[in-house]
């Protein structure tokens, strides 16, 4: 299992197209993929889940990889979170 604290950078948080984009990017990959936030434990590869946690700009989350391409996911979630999954960073 690998893991990394990463700060969500989207100006409306994980709304439905940029947790649209986190899921996809995180089905792609064979490896369990967990968000930690507050006390909410969260599976990545369900958008709704990752819809109703209420992740805002600005809030730290913790992602969790566990499977036999743990290493790249995690690197390619993370790199998605840190460009705004799709949407534009505040300036």
């Amino acid at each position: 299992m690998v893991s990394k604290e990463v700060t969500i950078v989207n100006p409306s948080g994980l709304h439905l197209r940029p947790a649209g984009n986190l899921s996809q990017t995180a089905m792609r990959f064979k490896s369990d993929v967990i968000i930690t936030f507050q006390e909410k434990t969260i599976v990545a590869k369900s958008v709704l889940n990752v819809m109703a946690a209420g992740i805002r700009c600005g809030d730290k989350i913790n992602i969790q990889c566990s499977g036999v391409d743990e290493d790249e996911a995690l690197k390619v979630i993370c790199e998605a979170i840190n460009s705004g999954l799709g949407e534009g960073k505040e300036a």
